[in-house]
């Protein structure tokens, strides 16, 4: 019982902060700038913020067969990582910088619950 809380804690928590993020995207014009800023054009945050409303219903629909799940967590981990070196390669502080790498966590404590519950060679 307390793997399944643990797994639906930090899914619930890093699923609602992508559909937080993924809205932001798309109201939020302090977001289109800071893209404008670190030389993305506008279809990257548009794409990005499609891409994390798709993978944050993915993660939380548990019917979602386990291979779907796995490249869902990939794909997040990549964007993690890459906006945390975003960050810091266009000036912004060690604190301004955070958010991806708290997301990074909660992904890998998603993502280790989620095997030692659901996965077939676990045990």
């Amino acid at each position: 019982m307390t793997k399944k809380i643990i797994y639906w804690a930090a899914t619930g928590l890093l699923a609602a902060m992508m559909l937080f993020s993924a809205y932001a995207y798309f109201t939020n014009p302090e977001i289109s700038e800071g893209f404008a800023k670190m030389g993305f054009k506008d279809f990257f945050r548009v794409e990005l913020g499609i891409a994390k409303f798709i993978g944050a219903v993915i993660l939380l629909i548990p019917a979602v067969p386990q291979k779907v799940r796995e490249w869902t967590f990939a794909g997040f981990g990549i964007t993690f990582i890459s906006a945390f070196i975003a960050h810091l390669s266009n000036g912004d502080t060690l604190g301004g910088s955070i958010a991806p790498i708290i997301a990074l966590a909660l992904l890998i404590v998603s993502h280790v619950f989620y095997h030692k519950l659901y996965s077939k060679t676990s045990s």
